[in-house]
């Protein structure tokens, strides 16, 4: 197992993911046990398939369709490690074939894109939770709550209990960022990640949001969660390229 900090270009910055490279599939009861003791937003868990990898990632508490962080970790794991001299890896997931591409020390997801949609019938307990004095609220899979400064989104206390409640997958936060294009924080209480430290998959919402907002394609973004990442983005229609940096924190054994 490695652990490497993922949108990061140092450690203990970024988000931490474990990834687990197996032969073969473990059960998923075991697969849930690893990542549970790992207790990090997500285990990503690598099988080998022909020229790429079987792809799944599980939080904590349950198995989900789709990780960005812990992509990015995987394929900074394969393209160091094991296929030094290639530029590109991909992944064979619930959510399609996902491809990681090596430049320099950036390394860049191709992941599909997940516009939001207005949301008239919004969860009552979701504004009350979160906190402040949005300007919208947009959904996807997820809530989009949109704020008016960098500030009002820094100052947010979210009750973690009431959001456990709420009716999506989990919250996306966001508003114009001081020095970058945009910045997010993310809330998943009720799938293990209380405040998620740098989301990939959030991006796939924001992205669109920010590019039509902005009538740019590429943007910079920052995830403000206290270890914090840095994101660089560009909205390609139907898919969006995700980069960021990454960085390996420790590699081991597991015994079972």
């Amino acid at each position: 197992m490695y652990q490497v900090d993922a949108f990061a270009g140092h450690v203990f910055s970024g988000n931490p993911a474990a990834i687990c490279l197996i032969e073969n599939w473990l059960s998923d009861a075991q697969m849930q046990a690893i990542a549970a003791e790992n207790n990090l937003a997500n285990t990503a868990f690598l099988v080998p398939n022909g020229a790429g990898y079987k792809l799944r990632w599980f939080t904590p508490l349950l198995e989900v369709e789709i990780c960005g962080h812990a992509t990015l970790a995987s394929a900074f794991i394969i393209l160091n490690d094991f296929t030094p001299g290639e530029r590109s890896v991909s992944f064979d997931t619930k959510s399609g074939v996902l491809t990681v591409t090596r430049e320099g020390d950036l390394y860049s997801l191709d992941f599909p894109s997940r516009p939001p949609e207005p949301c008239v019938h919004a969860c009552p307990e979701l504004i009350p939770a979160l906190g402040g004095k949005p300007e919208a609220v947009l959904a996807a899979r997820d809530y989009l709550v949109v704020y008016g400064s960098e500030d009002e989104l820094r100052s947010l206390r979210p009750d973690m209990s009431a959001l456990m409640n709420i009716d999506r997958f989990a919250v996306i936060a966001t508003a114009p960022g001081r020095e970058a294009d945009f910045v997010s924080r993310f809330f998943a209480p009720a799938k293990g990640v209380p405040e998620d430290p740098v989301t990939g998959s959030a991006h796939c919402t924001l992205i669109p949001y920010w590019s039509k907002r902005l009538g740019k394609e590429k943007l910079h973004a920052y995830q403000i969660s206290p270890r914090g990442g840095e994101l660089w983005c560009e909205d390609r229609g139907a898919r969006v390229t995700i980069s960021g940096k990454a960085v390996r924190f420790f590699e081991g054994a597991i015994f079972l």
